[in-house]
């Protein structure tokens, strides 16, 4: 496995970092991914080497305001910096693997942009994956939502902790620890993008239909971060007409670091071979 790194320029001139994890042949894919709120691009190590070795190279960039990159932890102005920067980053990828099949993956908050970004240029993706989709409620209290709504029209910047806390998002003991030790990790959210962020849920809630591309949607029935009964409302709504989804039963939200992660990145795999042999996969809901 080849890696690299490095930095390329976002919208507003914002310093983005991005790493990519290469196979030793040719890649017959690409897979881009997107993290979700607080983490970074180098936490999908156990996804990253499940894929390579299969052939798939792997590209993930840290959002704004999340890992190496630059700005204020978990600030936006506006829901459109995350995907312009999507949209910068892909075209890297384009130019470093110009005629591969591309697929995206988003995480969480990541799946979020992920969809809102395809929503906006569905051409450019062979196929998306979305796990731990925040559709509905969110394990953030709605007190804090409120104090958001309020200040994010005087003092958007405001920053508070999420108050999630980590032993919810896995069952992996290994995983939990990996979480507190990782400095690049962080919990915080401000008044703006917690007002993006609804603002966008109901975008995406109300322009599902116009979703169309071939999509994966996995989420953990014991999901507490993200709910899994929004996730599934959603998928029912969404236009596609090759999409599947996956619910992991007593799974957590970061399926990926998950003690089933196996399973999961296997479904993955299936699905992405599925996709380059121009199958359409059925839909499938797994208890």
């Amino acid at each position: 496995m080849e890696t690299e790194s490095g930095y390329f320029i976002g919208v507003r001139q914002h310093s983005l970092y991005y790493q990519a994890w290469l196979p030793e042949q040719f890649p017959k894919a690409v897979v881009v991914i997107s993290h979700g709120l607080g983490c970074h691009s180098g936490t999908f190590m156990n996804a990253i080497n499940a894929l390579v070795p299969q052939g798939y190279a792997v590209y993930a960039l840290d959002l704004r305001g999340h890992g190496r990159s630059a700005g204020q932890r978990g600030y936006i102005s506006h829901w459109s910096e995350f995907r312009k920067d999507v949209q910068i980053f892909l075209q890297l990828v384009k130019r470093q693997q110009y005629d591969r099949p591309l697929f995206a993956w988003g995480h969480s908050l990541g799946g979020m942009i992920v969809l809102d970004y395809v929503l906006h240029y569905p051409h450019h993706l062979k196929g998306v994956i979305v796990s731990g989709l925040p559709m509905g409620a969110v394990g953030v209290s709605s007190w804090k939502l409120a104090i958001a709504r309020f200040l994010s029209l005087v003092w958007p910047r405001f920053s508070l902790n999420t108050g999630i806390d980590p032993a919810v998002n896995s069952r992996d003991p290994a995983a939990i620890v990996d979480h507190y030790q990782d400095t690049l990790r962080h919990t915080k959210g401000t008044a703006r993008l917690a007002t993006e962020f609804l603002r966008t849920q109901n975008e995406l809630q109300a322009h599902a239909a116009e979703l169309t591309l071939p999509l994966l949607m996995l989420h953990g029935s014991h999901d507490q971060t993200a709910s899994p009964t929004g996730s599934a409302t959603f998928f029912q709504q969404v236009g596609s007409s090759s999409k599947q989804h996956l619910e992991y039963a007593g799974a957590y939200h970061d399926l990926h670091n998950d003690l089933n992660a196996h399973a999961v990145l296997a479904d993955i795999s299936q699905w992405l071979s599925q996709q380059l042999l121009l199958k359409k996969p059925c839909q499938l809901v797994r208890g």
